[in-house]
């Protein structure tokens, strides 16, 4: 199974980033060994912000392309939803909003774990909570989500794991449907 996984954030210090690894690593030592994780960075797709004039002027970026083209070779997908303000990060959008003018199905209806955090006690739940809502209209098959909270105490950077059970068990759980059937 190939997976991959990103942080909707261009932060390079991105706790969101350091859940979605953890995930991708967790669904490999408990789920399938086997399975290619692959880590990738907004900022490696970084383009103009969208406008429909820009768009008829020099068509959508290479970038756009790229991205899709990244969903479209995986098997499954892991993101991890960094909150700006109640909503989306600028760059995530303006990928998505780019993207989304190739297909609107930008997830080409491939299970996906859709998963927040923040510093604070709402765990990105604004923006996890659009996320998961609009999810149907733009091809994502959305297998589990979570909402970690107050990222610093739930999380042992030292050894880059959640520490609360419970946020252990309902991350498995959403991780066990991404199990290849036998």
């Amino acid at each position: 199974m190939k997976v991959l996984a990103f942080a909707a954030t261009t932060s390079s210090q991105s706790i969101n980033k350091q859940l979605a690894a953890y995930a991708g690593q967790l669904l490999k030592s408990e789920f399938d060994g086997n399975a290619e994780v692959e880590m990738i960075d907004l900022n490696d797709f970084e383009m103009p912000i969208y406008s429909a004039d820009r768009e008829a002027e020099s068509g959508i970026p290479e970038q756009a392309h790229a991205f899709r083209n990244k969903i479209g070779e995986a098997d499954a997908v892991i993101i991890s939803f960094a909150e700006h303000n109640g909503s989306y990060t600028a760059a995530y959008k303006n990928t998505f909003d780019w993207t989304s003018r190739i297909d609107m199905k930008v997830y080409q209806d491939k299970p996906v774990i859709l998963l927040a955090t923040s510093p604070g006690p709402g765990g990105a739940q604004s923006v996890l909570g659009s996320a998961v809502g609009s999810a149907p209209y733009f091809g994502m098959d959305v297998k589990g989500s979570l909402s970690v909270p107050s990222f610093y105490d739930q999380f042992d950077a030292e050894k880059r794991e959640l520490i609360d059970e419970e946020l252990i068990a309902q991350l498995k759980s959403a991780l066990a449907t991404l199990k290849p059937v036998q």
